[in-house]
């Protein structure tokens, strides 16, 4: 059985939030993989999108079928933490993390 990866780094979202779309695809085939990716009303859905298609470009590069592929697995690791200021009263600020994620998609033949 072969695997096929795919991986999108620094990410510019949470990856508390992206980890809820990826679990909705995860142990799926490709076909409803995207068909869920579709119809979900997160902003993670495009780039994750994007990252299964560019997997199963991968799979095609390699002389795989598609149509046996299913998502193995799919992992949301945090990335680099951009820090930020925000002015509050008296001269002073307080923090703003703005997280990145870094995403890797594993798909595999049935």
């Amino acid at each position: 059985m072969q695997e096929i990866t795919a991986q999108l780094n620094s990410y510019r979202q949470s990856p508390r939030k992206v980890r809820v779309v990826a679990n909705a695809i995860k142990g799926k085939t490709v076909k409803e993989a995207k068909n869920r990716l579709d119809f979900i009303t997160k902003r993670a859905t495009g780039p994750l999108h994007k990252l299964l298609n560019s997997a199963i470009a991968n799979a095609k590069n390699l002389g795989v079928g598609v149509e046996n592929l299913w998502v193995k697995s799919i992992t949301v690791d945090g990335g680099k933490i951009l820090y930020r200021r925000r002015p509050v009263s008296h001269g002073s600020a307080h923090a703003i993390h703005k997280r990145t994620s870094h995403i890797t998609i594993v798909l595999a033949e049935k």
